[in-house]
This record gives structure tokens, C-alpha cells and sequence, in this order.
């Protein structure tokens, strides 16, 4: 599991060396690498389901001030 860290720091860098060097595309597909690697750790297991928690609520919150509509208009 040590190895699955080292890859996510040095995509980590990766991406911030990119950013620096005003790189930005290298610097998305650095930083979507780590985030796929820590979503498959068991620590970022959790992950996706907190995603779909947090914006569940957030629609949730919402709809008093859609009124419920799906629809924009």
C-alpha cells in the first residue's frame, strides 16, 4: 500500500509543477490521476458516496427555492 502513496504525492507534484509552469491541462490530468488513485485506496473509498450524500442534500435544500421544478423557465 506504501507504493499506491508514493504514486499519489508524485502525482501530486506532478500537478503542482504543472501549474507553475502555467500548464494547465498537465496540471488537470496530474491532479485527476491522484484522485483516482486515492479513490481507489481504502482511505478514499468512502469517497464518492460522500459526494452523492453532500449533493443530494444541497438538491435537497434547493428545491423550497425551485419550487420542485426540474425545468429552467
Amino acid at each position: 500500500m506504501g507504493t499506491v502513496g508514493l504514486l499519489i504525492f508524485f502525482a501530486i507534484v506532478g500537478a503542482a509543477i504543472c501549474a507553475k509552469a502555467r500548464v494547465a491541462g498537465g496540471a488537470v490530468v496530474f491532479a485527476l490521476l491522484a484522485l483516482v488513485l486515492f479513490i481507489g485506496t481504502p482511505a478514499g473509498a468512502g469517497l464518492p458516496g460522500l459526494v452523492a450524500d453532500f449533493l443530494s442534500t444541497v438538491g435537497a435544500a434547493s428545491e423550497p427555492l425551485t419550487e420542485g421544478s426540474g425545468a429552467v423557465g
